[in-house]
């Protein structure tokens, strides 16, 4: 913005200096965050269930795929890019493998999350027992489930339930994304730490590595980013600045 309006005031005066392109590092611009309801959670449960497949598992594949966001806390594209012997079912550990940045992490499960994917696994097999992918959560045809499909699958279950509102034509429309299941995860586990009383300064580093953040102060951003959180966090701040005053 600045070199633009430099631009155009040399015009009129030939001593204005136009700062050079690329003279500081542009910022991405995070989209705000939204914060999923358990009503909501089970709302899209329900939704994800009532899609309707000759063998079924159209409706469980995205049922699975939901479930295991919301309780992981993982990426999409994480997600979608496990193969079956990344998801260990007796361990209950994920293995994630050079995702964003580069990074390889290991992630428990919970057992509950643990049964729900060994269920999956079974129903999966029992329907189609050839498939052409690797991939631990796959379509109907066997194939590895497409990012753009699902996306536009979850889009539309979203409309259904009023999440989004819908649009003409193929537009998918605007509102919560799946995206925003890591962020429903990440802002559950640090209000729960503030409400617990927990030292958020010293464990946020291991929700940072859970995450797969390549710095701590990327899962800062969570704090400042949703208004709960960053009430809680300047409540702590303010009682310890006055436990300290005493």
């Amino acid at each position: 913005m600045v070199r633009r309006f430099a631009a155009w005031l040399s015009v009129f005066d030939p001593r204005t200096q136009v700062p050079p392109s690329r003279l500081l590092e542009a910022r991405h611009q995070r989209n705000k965050p939204y914060i999923y309801t358990d009503r909501e959670f089970a709302s899209l449960m329900t939704e994800a269930a009532r899609l309707s497949s000759p063998k079924g598992l159209r409706a469980q594949t995205p049922v699975t795929l939901i479930g295991l966001l919301a309780a992981t806390g993982l990426r999409p594209g994480e997600a979608l890019a496990l193969d079956a012997r990344d998801v260990d079912l007796q361990s209950g550990l994920l293995h994630i493998r050079e995702t964003k940045f580069g990074k390889s992490r290991f992630v428990p499960l919970h057992e509950t999350t643990r049964v729900a994917l060994a269920h999956y696994a079974e129903r999966r097999d029992e329907v189609i027992r050839r498939r052409g992918t690797d991939a631990f959560l796959i379509s109907e045809r066997g194939t590895r489930l497409r990012h753009c499909t699902t996306r536009r699958t979850f889009a539309k279950m979203s409309c259904a339930i009023g999440l989004r509102v819908r649009a003409g034509g193929r537009r998918i429309g605007r509102g919560p994304r799946r995206h925003d299941f890591r962020h429903t995860f990440a802002t559950r586990r640090l209000i729960e730490w503030y409400r617990t009383g927990l030292d958020v300064d010293r464990e946020l580093p291991k929700l940072a590595t859970y995450l797969g953040h390549v710095h701590v102060a990327y899962t800062y951003w969570y704090i400042q980013a949703v208004p709960e959180l960053l009430h809680l966090a300047t409540e702590r701040c303010a009682a310890r600045q006055g436990g300290g005053a005493r």
